[in-house]
């Protein structure tokens, strides 16, 4: 799989997003072994645009790290200063999951906290049981929905 190129408008762009990043990868003494590259493709799956340090001295190994990491994986290479390499891919689309059909409004439970009235006692926490059509107010009251009014103009 190529690496991506970028121009460089959206490499000066990411460069400014990364500023701020930690380095979420670490290659230590071994290189780049296939677990780290396992870790960085993860850490490219949740981030999209990530930094990775490299505790080496050698420069050109660290050249050849981040060339082997983008041509893997598929990355852009953004950024090589010092000892960090800023890596981005796009983040893949999630799949929306679909609603269950044989889902209702079941019961469920829900914490409240009753405050005293004089403001003295601690407030005292209690587990309400709502319905699939009631709603809690800014209050502490349980309230039905109400029914949905339609129009009755004809169509």
């Amino acid at each position: 799989m190529p690496a991506i190129q970028l121009t460089t408008a959206e490499r000066r762009a990411f460069r400014a997003d990364a500023h701020h990043l930690d380095p979420v990868v670490m290659i230590g003494g071994d290189g780049l072994t296939p677990a780290v590259i396992k870790e960085t493709d993860s850490a490219l799956k949740a981030h999209g645009l990530i930094k990775v340090r490299v505790l080496g001295d050698d420069r050109a190994a660290r050249e050849a790290i981040f060339a082997q990491l983008c041509e893997e994986l598929s990355a852009a290479p953004i950024q090589h200063i010092g000892k960090l390499l800023v890596l981005w891919r796009p983040l893949p689309e999630k799949e929306a999951a679909e609603p269950r059909q044989d889902r209702g409004g079941g019961p469920r439970e829900v914490k409240l906290l009753k405050f005293s009235k004089s403001g003295l006692r601690r407030p005292e926490v209690l587990k309400v049981q709502v319905m699939g059509n009631q709603r809690i107010t800014a209050g502490g009251l349980i309230k039905r929905a109400k029914k949905r009014v339609t129009s009755k103009k004809p169509a």
